[in-house]
């Protein structure tokens, strides 16, 4: 009894957010399909608990997560950055997630480096369906592009030769060639599009929409100031392999 006392009292609420399953090593379904994992609903989490709210994820396909939001069926929904065509649609809080590169990769014969947005004029680009990318790429027509239900597709795409580049951002991009033996050795990354910077977008028509935006907004900077945000991503990066363990 003392014990659910102290949990009621430590956890005045909790809330209900919508968790991307399929972007490793960010947000994704566990194995054993009970809950979601990465970074992001590390951070979620731990910014919500400094603030006394409990979570609790509702893993779904990306797509989804931003529908239900924009239709208040649930308060917010992650990884998502703003763009033109959501910057209105939603409410945001103001302290990043956090940011990741959006990279260009090729066959590792290419020589090609140091690729931007224009480089891709004329060729054709893989993207992957329903996830949100800069204006910049979008809206220039010069670039042919081809749509996939995944990272994974792009990369099989690319190695058939089906597509010349792939846009994938940076640290999913890289692991899941590093993980593939059909992969590894044979893609690289030769281009940078942007450096993407990624939120929670809370609902406009969710009745606790703004309150939730503000108490995460609290609670993001309270775990960055007090050092348990550093924490998350060292470990994050260490159980990735992105650093060394002697690094923390």
């Amino acid at each position: 009894m003392a014990s659910a006392l102290f949990t009621s009292y430590l956890y005045a609420e909790t809330v209900i957010i919508n968790a991307e399953d399929d972007w490793a090593p960010f947000s994704s379904m566990r194995a054993d399909k009970h809950g979601v994992e990465g970074l992001s609903p590390t951070l979620v989490k731990a910014a919500f608990n400094s603030q006394g709210v409990e979570v609790e994820f509702n893993a779904v396909p990306f797509a989804r997560c931003l529908s239900e939001v924009e239709h208040g069926k649930v308060v917010a929904c992650f990884d998502t950055s703003i763009t033109e065509g959501n910057k209105n649609k939603f409410i945001w809080h103001k302290t990043p997630l956090f940011e990741e590169g959006l990279s260009i990769f090729a066959l590792s014969e290419s020589t090609e480096k140091n690729l931007t947005v224009p480089s891709l004029e004329g060729k054709t680009v893989g993207l992957t369906h329903g996830y949100s990318y800069p204006n910049i790429l979008m809206d220039n027509k010069k670039i042919i592009k081809d749509s996939s239900p995944f990272d994974d597709t792009q990369l099989k795409k690319l190695i058939l030769k089906r597509i010349q580049y792939a846009v994938i951002n940076t640290t999913p991009g890289t692991l899941l060639i590093n993980g593939n033996r059909s992969y590894k050795g044979k893609i690289k990354i030769v281009g940078l599009v942007e450096n993407s910077v990624f939120y929670l977008n809370f609902s406009k028509t969710h009745k606790d929409g703004q309150r939730m935006a503000d108490i995460f907004e609290k609670g993001m900077k309270s775990i960055k100031s007090n050092g348990t945000y550093n924490n998350i991503e060292t470990d994050f990066k260490i159980k990735n392999g992105l650093v060394s363990s002697a690094k923390k």
